[in-house]
């Protein structure tokens, strides 16, 4: 789950220069994180979220979800659709994998029955 902002917020608009995402929105001058964008900065070279990080108000307008099964289901949904939106990801996996293994079946079957090749 994204981070949130709360009512907190003195619109200093400082969380969205930072958003390696491009997250935080503004509409009618209410300023929120965009859920489908936001990655919680996983996975990016920041070790911090960099809209809490850059928050002048000391952690009071962005909070973190504190539900853990939410931020779970979350981080696996976003890890599962980065690996279906892959175009023959899994085909190419199975193809490469079924070849090797057929070698390597191929190899031991030419040692059990004496022939060399």
């Amino acid at each position: 789950m994204a981070y949130q902002i709360t009512s907190q917020c003195i619109s200093c608009d400082l969380c969205l220069s930072v958003c390696p995402t491009n997250a935080v929105k503004v509409i009618d001058g209410n300023r929120w994180i965009d859920p489908e964008l936001c990655t919680n900065c996983f996975g990016s070279v920041y070790s911090v979220p960099q809209c809490k990080a850059g928050c002048p108000t000391c952690n009071g307008c962005v909070k973190q979800p504190n539900d853990y099964w939410e931020s779970w289901f979350a981080n696996y949904n976003r890890s599962l659709a980065k690996l279906t939106n892959k175009q023959d990801y899994w085909e190419r996996w199975f193809n490469y994998y079924s070849k090797k293994f057929s070698e390597q079946l191929s190899r031991h079957h030419s040692k059990v029955i004496g022939v060399s090749g």
